[in-house]
């Protein structure tokens, strides 16, 4: 199947094609941003461990650092890299030509290493050894599928803010984030990087190394699928006006 670009030639966040800033400055942007987010997913949870036994109350205060940190990270390193922060929304951006497919791979190897750099943060901060092995159990359908749709819900939030509100894409996609934490079954990790680092600490974020492939898998899946209909749905159909009729003699 071939999937056209939505508009590769918008200047917008998510597009490299416009921006004057050359690869290894993109690269910086892409692993400080998913540094930065995993340290505040992975620190918020440790803090939220820390001062409340209450796990409700701890989702909610590591849902709120975490939908806050994208709306800044989105908002100060797009104009650089597009601020992708996650392997699958490069995907989508590669499959749609508006990411050239030469720098997908630059762009994959700043996201991971960003995220476990962002998990080693978080940990000495809080004088925890640089990096554990996590033991939480995320696993199941229900936990995959809810992959799928927090991943296929952030690419649609994303291709969609694009196309119709650009300067409010920071804004959207932290909130669907911020949402997603609470109506999907596994906390919308929706971030093959983000999950791959969160595997890297046995706290309250944590993820068991052996349920990464699920997970993984799921997103990808949820993503592609989002750029498909995503790719119909933003293309005005063409309306065929009907001839006129001649006037009868």
């Amino acid at each position: 199947m071939i999937i056209e670009p939505i508009d590769a030639n918008d200047p917008a966040i998510g597009s490299t094609k416009t921006t004057p800033f050359n690869l290894p400055r993109r690269f910086v942007a892409e692993a400080l941003g998913t540094g930065l987010l995993v340290a505040t997913v992975v620190g918020s949870g440790i803090m939220a461990e820390t001062l409340t036994h209450d796990a409700a109350l701890a989702l909610l205060g590591n849902t709120l650092a975490t939908g806050a940190m994208l709306v800044v990270l989105i908002t100060i390193l797009g104009p650089i890299s597009g601020a992708h922060f996650n392997p699958a929304v490069s995907l989508v951006f590669c499959l749609d030509r508006t990411l050239p497919a030469r720098d997908l791979p630059a762009y994959l190897v700043a996201q991971l290493l960003g995220g476990i750099a962002g998990t080693i943060v978080a940990h000495l901060m809080f004088a925890l050894p640089v990096l554990e092995i996590a033991t939480k159990l995320r696993a199941g359908p229900a936990q995959w599928f809810s992959e799928m749709v927090a991943a296929f819900g952030l690419v649609a939030v994303i291709l969609s803010g694009l196309r119709f509100e650009q300067r409010a894409v920071p804004w959207l996609v932290g909130l669907y984030i911020t949402a997603a934490y609470w109506f999907t079954a596994s906390t919308s990790f929706a971030n093959p990087a983000v999950a791959l680092a969160r595997s890297l600490t046995d706290t309250f974020s944590g993820i068991r190394p052996m349920d990464l492939p699920g997970f993984i898998v799921a997103e990808l899946l949820g993503a592609l699928i989002a750029l498909a209909l995503m790719g119909w749905l933003l293309r005005p159909g063409i309306i065929r006006q009907s001839q006129p009729r001649k006037a009868q003699s």
